[in-house]
């Protein structure tokens, strides 16, 4: 894949060069400050190095899912921080691609940076229509893709104007690339996978092709009730998916064909309601009251999921085990989390695969350090596990 050094090489330098660059700034906001910077701070080097190099650079993000023009998804609060984390300071366009766009590019320097507003403010964009992906290309000599995030998604700022300027993969994509190809290429065993989440629809693919190369699969969250309905365990009003029922059993089925150790929670904190003030107490897994629903892993599945990830030397986490956002629903994820970082001090390859994982990670205190990898793309990186097509990968190379 084509690096930024590459790129260089080609149009012999990149001083005066326009650089679009594609990051993924998508940061939660509470009003307007933002809650967890993390995929923030993840892109400072890329825009950096470009910076450095005497750049012109063009940063493009989307930010949340709007349907149009939403003044409370602007990126205004965002720039405002990136300028804080490069120091620097970080001139911001009003719309994507329109008048105000091309003239805060045009008043560029070398070295400098600019924002410009959230691309999903522009009708085709998520539909990579060629008028949207040629006026990025109006706006640039050069385009550089940083936003692993988005890279399964074949948007116009991700495929199209890559195909319409020399290209290359930012550092921050080449870094999510050399860890996933690791657990896909040469995991070193046993091998342990740790899924969460609410749905198991949105984990279906993936558990599929995992429980064909994981020595060991564990599955909390909201997920882990229609694992146990397929058993024939009384759930009571906790979320389970019926019409995934069938491809459970099946999945159950496969994991020990492959020899796959599939563990489930034996205990799980079963709450009157969904709030934070809800009545709640630990049952054992298979005998939830009716009354109640299941928020929470509870303490003798932490203990076991504990046990066996200890033994693991490559973990992989995706979802968390409970409503972690809860206080009183938060101790399962924590207890994993804790048990994912002692076997990272023990020697292990572990990996938080990117969105509610991370921000748990963050928003619990758990320490980003404490683990090898900690990715910027939940659904990107779910994806590339299980080998589906990333367009905005195929159009670097």
């Amino acid at each position: 894949m084509r690096t930024i050094s590459d790129l260089e090489a080609d149009l012999g330098g990149l001083s005066g060069r326009r650089v679009l660059v594609r990051s993924d700034l998508n940061a939660p906001l509470d009003g307007v400050r933002i809650t967890d910077d993390g995929r923030i701070r993840a892109s400072v080097p890329t825009i950096r190095q470009l910076a450095d190099a005497g750049a012109r650079v063009v940063v493009a993000s989307h930010l949340g899912r709007p349907k149009g023009i939403d003044p409370a998804l602007s990126l205004a609060p965002v720039g405002r921080r990136l300028a804080e984390l490069i120091d620097r300071p970080v001139a911001q366009a009003e719309d994507v691609v329109g008048e105000s766009a091309h003239k805060v590019v045009a008043g560029l320097a070398d070295g400098e940076v600019a924002l410009l507003e959230n691309v999903r403010f522009e009708p085709g964009e998520t539909a990579n229509s060629d008028r949207v992906s040629d006026a990025f290309a109006d706006l640039c000599d050069a385009y550089v893709d940083d936003a692993f995030g988005v890279i399964h998604r074949r948007h116009s700022s991700v495929v199209g104007v890559a195909l319409r300027r020399p290209s290359a993969a930012g550092l921050l994509v080449l870094a999510e690339m050399g860890v996933l190809n690791r657990l896909v290429d040469a995991p070193a065993q046993p091998y342990a996978v740790v899924l969460g989440g609410s749905k198991v629809s949105d984990k279906l693919a993936v558990l599929e092709r995992l429980v064909e190369r994981a020595d060991l699969v564990v599955v909390g969250g909201g997920m882990c009730f229609t694992f146990l309905a397929a058993q024939g365990c009384d759930v009571g009003s906790s979320l389970v998916q019926t019409d995934q029922i069938e491809a459970v059993r099946r999945l159950a089925k496969q994991a020990a064909a492959s020899g796959t150790q599939l563990l489930l929670p034996v205990d799980v904190v079963a709450a009157a309601s969904f709030a934070v003030d809800a009545d709640h107490v630990v049952v054992a897994a298979d005998a939830i009251p009716a009354d109640r629903m299941g928020l929470d892993i509870g303490p003798r599945s932490v203990a076991a999921f504990a046990a066996a990830l200890g033994e693991a030397r490559t973990i992989f986490w995706n979802g968390p085990m409970g409503v972690f956002e809860m206080a009183p629903f938060a101790a399962g994820t924590r207890g994993v989390g804790e048990a994912i970082a002692a076997a990272t001090d023990a020697g292990a390859f572990t990996v938080v695969g990117g969105g509610d994982s991370a921000a748990a990670v963050r928003s619990l205190g758990l320490g980003e350090d404490r683990y090898s990898h900690i990715s910027t793309g939940g659904g990107a990186s779910l994806e590339f596990l299980q080998g589906a097509e990333m367009p905005g990968l195929t159009a670097l190379l």
